[in-house]
C-alpha cells in the first residue's frame, strides 16, 4: 500500500456503453479508475495500462486509484431512467472491464457494494461481476439476493502457486481464490472461473480443481484475448518475461489446447467457453 495515491472524483456517468471485446454486454460499470493490483507490475499482462485511461494521473499503472465518488447516485438515476423507458429487463452490465471492483480500497469506500444495492432494487437481465479478489465474499448477502440475474466471475490464471507468485504476486493465492469460488457456489451463486490469460499450469489438476467449484469456465490466451493477436501482450513485455522465467513454451499460440481439451472432457463443452465468445455468453 505504501506510495499508492488514492483520490476521489465525481464521474459524469455510471454505465458506459460497450463495444469491441465486450460487445455482448450493453454497458460496463467501473467503480474505480486505476487498479491497486497493478502495483509493482502485479498483473504485468494487463492491457488497460496501454489505454488512455492509464494516463488519468501521473505515475505508473497501479500507483494510483481514483474512486468515482458519486457512482451510486449516478447509477440510481440511470437505472431509474432505463426502468421508466421500459428497457430494464434487457440491460446487461459487465462490472468491471478496466479495474477490479474489489481491490483493497473497496473495503473502506464500498462503491461496489453500493452499486450492488442499486442493482438489487432495479433488476436487470444480467450483471456479471468480474474480480480476482476474495473480498467479493463480503457482499454475499447482496449477491445471493440478485439470484439468476447474476454471474460472479473469478479470475484464476493457473493452478500453480509458484507461477502465481512469479507473475501476479499481488493477487490472492490459488487456494484462496478457489475457496472463494466454493463459498459463492455453495450460496447458490452462479460462479464462472476466468482462466484469463492462461498461465503455465498442470492441465489435469487445474481442470479438476475448477470443475469442483464452478458452474462455467472461460479460458483465454495472450493471443486471442489481447485484442491484437498477441501484439499488445508482446508490447507489454510478456514474451521476455516468460523467457526469463523459463516458461517460453507457454507463450505461443496453441499452448492452451491441452487444458481446453481436459476441461471439456471433465466438464462438458457447454460449460467450457473460449475467449471473446465465452465472456459474452450472457
Amino acid at each position: 500500500m505504501a506510495g499508492r495515491r488514492y483520490t476521489s472524483q465525481p464521474a459524469t456517468r455510471a454505465l458506459t456503453p460497450t463495444g469491441g471485446f465486450l460487445k455482448g454486454f450493453a454497458y460496463s460499470l467501473n467503480p474505480y479508475v486505476g487498479c491497486g493490483f497493478g502495483a509493482g507490475g502485479g498483473c504485468p499482462f494487463c492491457y488497460v495500462r496501454m489505454l488512455p485511461v492509464a494516463r488519468a494521473q501521473q505515475g505508473g499503472w497501479g500507483e494510483w486509484v481514483i474512486a468515482k465518488s458519486n457512482l451510486a447516485d449516478l447509477l440510481e438515476k440511470e437505472l431509474g431512467a432505463l426502468e421508466r423507458a421500459g428497457r430494464l429487463d434487457a440491460v446487461t452490465v459487465f462490472m468491471s472491464s478496466a479495474t477490479d471492483p474489489y481491490q483493497g480500497i473497496e473495503r473502506r469506500l464500498k462503491l461496489s457494494r453500493r452499486a450492488l444495492e442499486r442493482f438489487s432494487r432495479y433488476r436487470i437481465r444480467r450483471l456479471l461481476v468480474q474480480t480476482r479478489s476474495p473480498l467479493v465474499e463480503r457482499d454475499l448477502d447482496l449477491l445471493r439476493a440478485l439470484g439468476s440475474s447474476l454471474i460472479v466471475s473469478i479470475t484464476l490464471e493457473t493452478d500453480d502457486e509458484s507461477v502465481r507468485r512469479a507473475i501476479t504476486p499481488t493477487s490472492a493465492s490459488v487456494e484462496r481464490r478457489l475457496l472463494t469460488c466454493a463459498r459463492l457456489r455453495a450460496a447458490g451463486i452462479f460462479v464462472q472461473v476466468a482462466i484469463a490469460p492462461m498461465m503455465p499450469n498442470q492441465p489435469a489438476r487445474f481442470a479438476e480443481l475448477v470443475a469442483k467449484v464452478s458452474d462455467r469456465v472461460v479460458l483465454d490466451t495472450y493471443f486471442d484475448g489481447d485484442g491484437a493477436s498477441g501484439r499488445r501482450s508482446r508490447a507489454l513485455g510478456m514474451e521476455e518475461l516468460y523467457e526469463r522465467l523459463g516458461y517460453a513454451r507457454w507463450f505461443q499460440p496453441g499452448a492452451e489446447r491441452e487444458l481446453l481439451a481436459t476441461l471439456q472432457s471433465r466438464m462438458g463443452h457447454g460449460r467450457v467457453l473460449f475467449s471473446r465468445a465465452g465472456f459474452n455468453a450472457v
